[in-house]
């Protein structure tokens, strides 16, 4: 069996999948009951595979963490200019974060055609590609928890509230301004994807993160696609391992 970890920032998704079946799987942040999920099934895990945008650091951390559960080394697998007919528009790929490649790789593997990516993690990344797999670039963005840190940490007298919102009309307290500012800029982010979409030609939009029913509250015509980023490691996992 072969273990899957999409290590973000601020949380770890893992699978632990027999060829395409999920026998187990979990999420948590770093720590070191993060994989004891795995504790009696250590000793059938062949390989581990990874994919992550943390610092090297947290990578490391990672690698002793998975060492006291998984007898083999993990293998990292970042972002590349090519495969199986999907093209990196960076002219420097391993410039790009390897979640984004992965997940545009699953989306790929499942649609053959052009899409939109949408991972609504630690920070929003858009990513559009043509029916031909040519990856036509994308956006970075702040996410949603780092948008309201900058905010309460940044802005001295900027005081406020957790605060569930699902219109981002203009807000009566500082709450409900911070909160309706954010969502108000998720609608326009919003329309400008299915603007963008429109003018290339594409009809599928995939969205993903923790923060992916926000955005589709917020007005996103997309379908939730939860797993993309293991999706892709899958793959290229498999891909890897046919041809050793």
């Amino acid at each position: 069996m072969r273990l899957l970890v999409d290590a973000g920032n601020t949380r770890v998704k893992w699978q632990l999948r027999n060829d395409d079946v999920i026998v187990r799987q979990g999420v948590g942040g770093f720590g070191p009951t993060l994989f004891n999920d795995l504790a009696d099934l250590e000793s059938s895990i062949s390989g581990v595979a990874v994919s992550t945008v943390v610092s090297e650091q947290k990578r490391i951390e990672l690698t002793r963490l998975l060492a006291r559960h998984v007898a083999v080394p993990p293998k990292f697998y970042w972002a590349e200019a090519e495969r199986g007919g999907l093209v990196n528009a960076y002219a420097t790929p391993d410039r790009m974060g390897a979640d984004r490649w992965h997940g545009m790789y699953g989306a790929w593997k499942d649609l053959a055609g052009g899409f939109a990516v949408i991972d609504a993690g630690s920070a929003v990344t858009v990513d559009y590609v043509g029916d031909s797999g040519r990856h036509l670039g994308g956006y970075i963005l702040p996410g949603r928890g780092m948008m309201l840190r900058s905010l309460k940490n940044d802005a001295a007298r900027i005081g406020f509230e957790d605060h569930e919102v699902s219109a981002g009309g203009p807000g009566a307290s500082t709450t409900e301004c911070v909160h309706h500012g954010l969502f108000w800029l998720w609608q326009a982010m919003a329309s400008r994807i299915h603007r963008d979409c429109h003018s290339s030609g594409i009809n599928t939009i995939l969205v993903t993160g923790g923060d992916a029913a926000g955005i589709q509250a917020a007005g996103l015509q997309a379908d939730l696609a939860g797993d993309l980023v293991l999706a892709g490691l899958a793959a290229i996992d498999a891909e890897e391992q046919a041809a050793s």
